[in-house]
């Protein structure tokens, strides 16, 4: 049976049932869960100090009634994460890879925004289409484009969390095939490239990383725009 480059994207299934809820479970059950002890493990005070700084980032252009979001953003930006990261061992299935997993996440997320702009404050909400100054001529053409931005954010979002990791997931592949074609060849240069590879993943580790705080990183900046 031939595989292609593109059969790790697709999701696992057991008897004809997809494991994906499983690759978005797992990782959750791996973050340490706190204690009813004074004095708390090494392991729990480090993630409660990253949660906390990350916290405090996305909440720096939010008002107080922004604040409300905390735990959603956070939780949000720590299952990305986990699971972006995770999805980099052998053997593992990224369910962040789907696109349709990402605009579950997006739309949701940016409708739940919008809705709250609109009943806080539905003029300012509805002004952010017309930016101020604009010649009579250019109103509705300028309306119907602010229109469609509006309306492809959240496509936006679940696209670039997928081409993303997607890309970086096909060039791992892509060096270590060429690697096992080259081993026995060319010796030399496999080695040259696995230490590209090695340094791929060091890159790819990062992106997996900075991906999950943009994804929320801008859904805070659209829900700055709304309270």
């Amino acid at each position: 049976m031939n595989l292609s480059f593109f059969d790790q994207f697709m999701s696992p299934c057991l008897l004809g049932i997809p494991l994906i809820l499983v690759s978005l479970t797992l990782p959750a059950l791996l973050i340490p869960s706190q204690s009813n002890r004074w004095v708390t493990n090494r392991l729990c005070t480090l993630q409660l100090w990253l949660l906390q700084i990350a916290t405090k980032q996305l909440m720096v252009p939010l008002n107080k009634n922004g604040h409300k979001w905390a735990m959603i953003l956070t939780s949000l930006m720590a299952l990305l994460l986990t699971i972006n990261l995770l999805g980099l061992l052998p053997y593992t299935f990224t369910p962040t890879t789907q696109l349709s997993m990402n605009m579950a996440l997006a739309f949701p997320l940016w409708l739940a925004t919008l809705l709250t702009g609109l009943r806080n404050q539905p003029s300012l909400t509805l002004g952010h289409l017309l930016p101020e100054g604009t010649p009579t001529p250019l109103v509705p053409a300028l309306i119907l484009i602010e229109t469609i931005s509006l309306l492809i954010r959240p496509l936006a979002l679940g696209v670039r969390l997928t081409a993303n990791l997607t890309a970086g997931h096909l060039l791992i592949q892509l060096i270590s095939t060429a690697i096992m074609s080259l081993l026995p060849i060319l010796p030399a240069v496999s080695i040259l490239t696995l230490a590209i590879l090695f340094l791929l993943t060091i890159l790819e580790i990062a992106v997996a990383m900075i991906q999950a705080y943009v994804f929320v990183l801008l859904l805070s900046l659209y829900l700055q725009e709304n309270t």
